[in-house]
């Protein structure tokens, strides 16, 4: 079976001038683009990327540097995993489950 984790990750920045993130958010995002081919999605709140776990884990750490290299004196990286063994779980398949139960 191809065990799939699906984790959730924000990275902010602190220590800048500015309080927007947006243009942080995106420096990370194309880190994320030319380093991976896992799945992900943009949020409001964080991105959310499904694939193996130590590939994932190991591009959030890429991610984490960027806003140092753009000047952040300061990163907080918030990170959710969902780690289950006995299915295989998808980002679609979650969404999925719930919608199913709304109507």
């Amino acid at each position: 079976m191809n065990i799939l984790a699906v984790v959730e990750v924000t990275i902010v920045p602190l220590g800048t001038k500015d309080t927007s993130v947006s243009k942080y958010v995106a420096k990370c995002h194309r880190v994320l683009e030319k380093q991976s081919e896992l799945e992900y999605m943009l949020t409001p709140m964080g991105t959310i990327i499904e694939g193996d776990l130590d590939e994932i884990l190991s591009l959030i750490r890429d991610m984490h540097e960027v806003p140092f290299h753009e000047g952040a004196k300061r990163v907080s990286t918030q990170i959710k995993i969902d780690d289950r063994r006995d299915k295989i779980g998808t980002m679609k398949g979650k969404l999925q489950s719930v919608e199913s139960k709304l109507k």
